[in-house]
């Protein structure tokens, strides 16, 4: 037990210094135009407290008030930074990251991966050698493996760190990751039960080497000991997008979809049993079928099951998404869909994801 014990205080200790705070702020009058609508209903008197201790905020130098955070960990000894896409997704915030030793730093937002919770910044090291974690890989990881969640982010939840073991492997969830509520399907997930919390959200999960092998990303709330953590060989394939390409490249196929399950097939008399049935789910004002999409242009509607994507049958476990993922930006895909009854096919080629769609 001890020697157990002395392994995970070597892993943190080499960790740690490599762990950043992210911080997020906002000028009063950002934050005053985002305000809810349930704001605008208070009692005045209600209303007024709430502007004063707003007026009353601690600032930044430049006149910014902090509204949010995580944490974050460098990849690189001249400040690459890799931490959560919802950590970083309001575009009217400005966003600076806190060294562990103290020292802000003004940060530049190289990439928001379109597809997973994931996120690269970079830091001016001012030539100097910055420590870095070391990066594994969560592709030989097994079920009940020690792993410590380590976070930095300032306030109630500064070195955080949480040990547990690997729960469940390649996990589906929907999250919440940017401010306006968007939801977002994140797949391929580590499960564990180490503490996961707004503190070390963003920050690394590593193994007992103090390799890091997943980014902490989501909690479920209302339910004990259940975390979870993009696997970092995610985000490395993100890394070699922005080398290669400059932003993060994904193939993109435009629908808006639910697995088929017995209830749907019940639901709406479908004559299959397996398949993604094409529905907005989403937000209000998203579409089924994105416009100018490579789905659109092959003539996909809503209500559409589609069956088969390049030749493979559409499954829970083998999903659209994860069909999609699997191809290059390019390629020429067949497509097999039931309409109104009917089996059609058709070809469509997959073009790249572009954030203003």
């Amino acid at each position: 037990m001890i020697d157990y014990q002395k392994q995970i205080i070597t892993a943190v200790k080499k960790v740690m210094p490599a762990v950043v705070s992210v911080i997020v702020a906002k000028d009063l009058k950002e934050i005053a135009a985002d305000l809810p609508e349930e704001f605008y209903n208070l009692d005045p008197r209600e209303q007024a407290f709430l502007e004063s201790k707003l007026r009353q905020a601690p600032r930044d130098e430049h006149g910014r008030i902090k509204v949010g955070g995580g944490s974050g960990f460098l990849i690189t000894k001249n400040g690459l930074i890799l931490t959560n896409k919802h950590v970083i997704a309001d575009p009217k915030a400005d966003y600076s990251v806190i060294t562990y030793d103290g020292k802000k730093h003004e940060t530049k937002i190289l990439a928001r991966d379109p597809i997973n919770d994931v996120a690269i910044l970079k830091i001016d090291s001012g030539g100097k050698e910055l420590p870095a974690v070391e990066l594994g890989t969560a592709k030989n990881i097994e079920l009940g493996q020690t792993v410590v969640a380590i976070g930095n982010a300032l306030g109630e939840f500064q070195n955080s760190v949480s040990t547990g073991v690997v729960s469940g492997l390649s996990r589906l969830i929907t999250a919440i990751t940017d401010p306006l509520g968007h939801q977002q399907r994140l797949r391929g997930l580590i499960q564990t039960d180490a503490a996961i919390n707004p503190g070390n959200s963003g920050g690394p999960l590593v193994d007992i080497e103090g390799r890091a092998i997943g980014i902490n990303s989501a909690v479920v709330f209302g339910a004990q000991n259940i975390g979870f953590a993009i696997p970092i060989d995610q985000a490395e394939k993100d890394l070699e997008e922005i080398k290669k390409y400059g932003h993060i490249r994904r193939p993109f196929f435009g629908v808006r979809y639910m697995i088929l399950n017995k209830s749907l097939q019940e639901k709406f008399n479908l004559p299959i049993d397996h398949g993604a049935l094409i529905m907005n789910e989403g937000m209000p004002g998203d579409t089924a079928v994105v416009p100018g999409s490579a789905a659109e242009k092959a003539g996909l509607q809503e209500y559409d099951v589609i069956l088969a994507f390049n030749k493979k049958n559409i499954t829970e476990e083998e999903t659209l998404e994860d069909l999609i993922a699997s191809c290059k930006i390019g390629d020429k895909i067949d497509v097999e869909v039931l309409r109104n009854g009917k089996k059609l096919r058709t070809k469509i080629v997959l073009e790249e994801f572009l954030l203003h769609r």
